[in-house]
C-alpha cells in the first residue's frame, strides 16, 4: 500500500452490528449508523431498538421527513389522524408537516427499526439530550428551545387507540 493511501481519510463508513454512536434511554436504545457528518447534513440513519414502555406523543416536523423501516416487532403509528400497524417489512414515510405519534403494539415487548431523518440533525439532538441532567429535562424552556432547534413541534399526548372501523 502506498504511503499516500495510508494517510488518506476513508471516503466511506463501515459500522459493525452494535456499532455507532450509542444512546441507551429508558424506552429505547438507539445506534447512530450514519451521522450528519457522514452525509454533509443530507440525512441521518439510526437503528432504534424500542423497549416495552416505548410511546411517543403526537408531534410533527416542519422541515424534515422521517422514514421508518420495521425490522422486528410491531408498532402502532398514528399518522395524519389515522392509526396504522407496522410489522416487519413495512416502510412508513412521513413528510414534513404531518402529525404523527407511535406506540408499541399490544402484546409486544420490543421492536427494532431503521429510521432515516432528512435532512440530518437527529443525531445531534440525541447528543444534546445525552448531555442533559434531570433538571434540564424538567425545564420547559430548555426543552422548548431544544425542540425548536431540532424541528420538533409537540402537539399533544399519544392519541387514544380505537378498534379498527370505529
Amino acid at each position: 500500500m502506498s504511503e499516500n493511501a495510508e494517510t488518506m481519510p476513508k471516503r466511506f463508513a463501515f459500522v459493525p452490528p452494535g456499532g455507532g454512536q450509542d444512546h441507551d434511554w429508558s424506552a429505547d436504545h438507539i445506534f447512530v449508523k450514519v451521522s450528519a457528518a457522514d452525509t454533509g447534513g443530507q440525512y441521518t440513519l439510526v437503528e432504534d431498538n424500542l423497549k416495552a414502555n416505548f410511546a411517543l406523543g403526537l408531534h410533527m416536523h416542519r422541515y424534515h421527513a422521517e422514514t421508518f423501516y420495521i425490522l422486528e416487532g410491531s408498532l402502532d403509528f398514528f399518522v395524519d389522524g389515522e392509526w396504522v400497524t407496522a410489522v416487519p417489512g413495512v416502510c412508513l414515510h412521513i413528510p414534513p408537516g404531518i402529525p404523527h405519534a407511535c406506540v408499541m403494539s399490544e402484546g409486544y415487548s420490543g421492536a427494532r427499526m431503521l429510521m432515516i431523518f432528512q435532512p440530518a440533525g437527529f443525531d445531534q439532538y440525541l447528543e444534546e439530550l445525552a448531555q442533559m441532567n434531570e433538571a434540564d429535562f424538567e425545564d420547559p424552556a430548555r426543552m422548548k428551545a431544544l425542540e425548536d432547534k431540532y424541528d420538533i413541534v409537540q402537539i399533544g399526548p399519544l392519541p387514544e387507540r380505537k378498534a379498527p372501523g370505529t
